[in-house]
């Protein structure tokens, strides 16, 4: 980039009258490679299907399954197995989704390239280029691999997706200052896969494939690990410890009963139902079930979400990483202020829809009243080669249209028209009482343009716009008090001091001049834009979304932190950031400059106080979401372009736009957002955060039941007392308490303060915060109500041991269906109506019935073991059955450490 024309020609070997000839494109050829992006090792769709079924919690449901089927519970084994297959098909149907990223990346190149060789000018695939290769570039064309320009015609390339840049970036062929430059910077150079949107220009191929910039960011991606979700690490901890305990009471409880004189048989045959029952191996499947409803109902939330747990993760964020272009802004240039006759006017509205008013002091102006206002209008429209389009969609054949504004050409210019719209002055409009008569194109070197356009009747005006310092040292007079004066010292520092206070409001300036024109058509620009008239200044910025403020303000309340992470210039980044609330008094500011300076150590210092980062590179996001990552933060990062897609991989959560996203960043993310609203991520983040409290509360409900079960058997056998459970009884317990209850568990509405609290510690264990002194206590209580209720029954009639095993039967399916409504708040049972959740209240209704059905329908008794129960044993049984959540109700009221069990 240092390098001038002579200097990179002769280190390419290519002389720029000639090319390369095909001998020399042929043997660089050989030795780079095709100019193409390589995917890297790819995983075979078999390779993948067979990964699903490494998981632990999946070894453990197939142990399960081989217990089950030991048992003769092949119903139970069946269930199983097609759970298991289940998670493996949706697993397999993520990654292989996930794996489409860089084939999307390779879309972008370009597929073929106007090359010069051997003197002539030729079209070729893209794939062929080499080092060293003269590449031509016109309006339209995609640069089809790295180019030092060596001719730029007032050359505009769109970079946005790359580096962030939010306008087309004007291009030089001149040498640039040695040293590091950053990636948005560097203006003699052309990238693989940005657009050029305006001019030409003819450049040198300095890298191909896998060396350019692009190459680099599919380098990022295919070594960037995907991480593991919290929900995952979770369950999977769960499943160690359960496997563990489960076996471990099974065998004291078989060994128990064998040395208290139990038949060896039957107390395997106990053994093996315990363990049955003390895995849940439904629990991936409710869990999987809970996030597919999550799923559904953020579709309704214009959400899209890619893989299942990424909404429990978002849940669970604290902090977002969120680009600039696109996702807290518009991607709309828009004017914002303008300066005229000695006063600053605010204009309203923003994007491309023409609404909106003048404003100056806080009163309301209108410009067909107001001339100096008139005239800096007219000169935006009809000095302007832009097109502002409007479009309708019709939704459905019986919805209305929806109507949408685009501009067609530079965006700078686009917002201009818009403005002028406002004022009622189209181009349509203007164009009807003017005509253009000779135009001066916009130049890189000049930085501005003008036009000559003629008056029906005869009257000609030379109307121009252009950098302000430029421009004013074109005039001789300035539009002030509503007259044209002569252009003083003063008048000129008023106009640099207008200038500069908008400049630090990140505010991109432009001025407009005029004069009247008499005579012949000047012959060249230094001819007509001399003795100019100063009109005025346009201010414009690409606005933030509107509603983005009170998004970033409740993720504040939610302990969320939201940090800029954008390619754009630091100015700009800052007053976005101010506007939106992201920049604190603390917080600090770092480019990509600095942030390249600092060693790890001390960027580590500094992460957790830093709120925006400006002109950074690919690498740069990715060091920032892993150095958030190693504070212990749960990192979401949004993005729509190609340079965010390496951070968005890499991140806990990656984040994409919908809208304006690019393909790759889509499949490197794991949500997408349908309407690229940053306010649908807090609706995200409350449904993520309602998603894992559901889960909890079953996981709580899960294994408080089974520890009550357990215990009725473990205890029984401590103290001699028979089996107060037969196999099938327990596995009949274990099926119809853990289905419907715990699945109509994960669907429970979200409680009042679910976006009042931090975000939880992603390190934490899933017994953490109450959970686990709750599963204890309520597994205690069920397991002692029950067992005592089995020993009323059992001293009052010793000699009927069926009905006492049918009592303990009762005892332990109503209590466990009464439990489940404790579940439902972090606080006390009374804390929450019970038929608030009207699905819970069917699924209990439901397995009341089947208790019912195998306890007084006949043909069923004999194989559960049980008995008719009258209403003497039905009030034990209620008793037993409600004591343990009525007490611990009770304690939770007078406890409130105790009220956070899911919070």
């Amino acid at each position: 980039m240092d390098w001038d024309t002579e200097q990179v020609t002769s280190y390419f070997g290519v002389d720029p009258a000639e090319g390369l000839n095909e001998a020399q494109a042929a043997e660089r050829l050989r030795k780079t490679g095709a100019n193409q992006l390589s995917e890297g090792a790819k995983l075979s769709p078999m390779a993948l299907l067979l990964n699903q079924f490494k998981d632990f919690m999946v070894l453990v449901l197939l142990a399960a399954t081989l217990v089950s089927g030991l048992l003769g519970e092949y119903t139970d084994a069946i269930a199983i197995i097609a759970i298991v297959v289940l998670n493996a098909i949706l697993g397999f149907v993520q990654e292989f989704r996930a794996e489409k990223s860089l084939s999307a990346l390779k879309k972008l190149s370009a597929p073929t390239a106007r090359v010069k060789r051997s003197g002539r000018w030729i079209r070729i695939p893209a794939a062929d280029l080499v080092p060293g290769d003269m590449i031509s570039l016109e309006s339209g064309d995609r640069v089809p691999a790295d180019l030092r320009l060596i001719q730029a015609e007032n050359l505009y390339i769109e970079e946005s997706a790359l580096t962030g840049e939010s306008v087309p970036v004007n291009k030089t062929d001149a040498k640039l200052p040695g040293g590091e430059v950053p990636l948005g910077d560097r203006k003699n150079m052309g990238f693989l896969g940005t657009m050029a949107v305006r001019g030409t220009g003819t450049g040198i191929v300095v890298a191909t494939g896998m060396n350019t910039e692009m190459g680099r960011i599919a380098h990022l991606i295919q070594t960037t690990e995907t991480m593991q979700t919290p929900l995952q690490r979770r369950l999977e901890q769960l499943g160690k410890i359960l496997i563990g305990v489960s076996l471990f009471l099974t065998a004291v409880v078989v060994l128990t009963g064998i040395i208290h004189g139990h038949e060896a048989y039957k107390m395997f045959l106990a053994g093996v139902s315990l363990a049955v029952a003390a895995i849940p191996e439904g629990l991936p499947a409710i869990v999987t079930i809970a996030l597919a409803l999550g799923v559904q109902r953020m579709i309704k939330r214009r959400a899209i979400v890619r893989k299942l747990p990424s909404v429990e993760t978002l849940g669970c964020a604290s902090v977002i990483g969120s680009d600039k272009t696109g996702t807290l802004t518009q991607n709309k240039m828009t004017v914002t202020h303008l300066w005229t006759d000695g006063r600053r006017m605010e204009v309203s509205g923003s994007g491309y829809r023409p609404e909106g008013d003048f404003h100056c002091d806080g009163r309301k102006v209108t410009p067909g009243k107001d001339h100096a206002l008139k005239q800096l209008l007219e000169i935006a429209v009809l000095c302007n080669n832009a097109a502002l389009i409007r479009e309708e969609e019709r939704e459905g054949l019986l919805r209305r249209k929806q109507e949408s504004w685009r501009v067609d050409g530079d965006p700078t210019e686009g917002a201009l028209l818009v403005a002028g719209a406002k004022g009622d002055m189209t181009s349509q409009g203007l164009n009807r009482i003017w005509s253009r008569v000779k135009e001066f194109p916009f130049d890189s070197e000049r930085k501005m343009m003008s036009v000559l356009v003629e008056k029906k009747g005869g009257k000609r005006m030379l109307l121009a716009k252009g950098a302000p310092d430029v421009l004013l040292n074109k005039c001789t007079h300035i539009l002030h008090q509503g007259r044209t004066v002569p252009l003083t010292d003063a008048l000129r520092s008023q106009v640099s001091r207008v200038n500069e206070k908008l400049a630090s409001m990140a505010l991109r300036n432009l001025a407009f001049a005029c004069r009247e024109w008499s005579g012949t058509e000047p012959a060249s620009e230094a001819a007509a834009e001399r003795n100019l008239v100063f009109v005025g200044l346009a201010g414009m910025i690409d606005p933030p979304r509107e509603e983005v403020r009170d998004a970033i303000r409740t993720c504040r309340r939610a302990g969320i932190k939201t940090v800029m992470i954008t390619g754009d210039h630091q100015t700009t980044a800052v007053a976005i950031a101010r506007q939106l609330g992201i920049l604190t008094g603390s917080g600090l500011t770092v480019n990509g400059s600095e942030l390249q300076q600092m060693s790890d150590t001390q960027f580590q210092k500094k992460v957790n106080h830093i709120d925006v980062y400006a002109r950074v590179s690919p690498e740069h996001k990715l060091r920032i979401v892993k150095a958030l990552q190693k504070e212990g933060h749960v990192a979401a990062m949004t993005g729509d372009g190609v340079n965010d897609a390496p951070a968005i991989k890499a991140a806990d959560i990656g984040i994409a736009m919908g809208i304006t996203g690019t393909d790759v960043s889509k499949e490197a993310s794991s949500l997408v957002l349908a309407d690229d609203n940053f306010t649908t991520i807090v609706s995200a983040i409350e449904e993520g955060r309602n998603i894992y409290d559901n889960i909890r509360k079953f996981i709580s409900y899960l294994l408080a039941s089974n520890v009550g079960e357990i215990l009725v058997m473990f205890l029984a056998m401590l103290a001699g007392m028979p089996l107060p459970l037969v196999p099938i009884q327990i596995l009949w317990v274990n099926l119809v308490t853990d289905g419907l209850p715990a699945m109509a568990l994960g669907v429970d509405p979200a409680e009042e303060d679910t976006m009042d609290r931090p975000p939880r510690d992603s390190r934490e264990s899933i017994f953490a915060r109450g959970v686990g002194w709750k599963i204890l206590t309520r597994g205690l209580l069920i397991g002692f109500c029950t067992l005592g209720a089995f020993w009323v029954a059992y001293a009052e009639a010793p000699d009927d041991l069926v009905r006492a095993q049918t009592i303990a039967f009762s005892t332990l399916v109503l209590a466990q269906l009464i439990y489940v409504f404790d579940c439902r708040s972090r606080q006390s049972v009374f804390h929450r109506n019970p038929l608030s959740n009207k699905p819970l209240v069917l699924a209990v209704f439901s397995s009341a019935l089947l208790l019912l059905a195998v306890m007084y329908y006949p043909p069923l008794q004999p194989i559960f073991h049980t008995v008719s129960l009258g209403f003497r044993e039905w009030i034990l049984v209620v008793s037993a059955a409600s004591l343990p959540t009525l007490l611990a109700g009770m304690i939770d009221l007078f406890r409130p450490a105790r009220r956070l069990a899911h919070g």
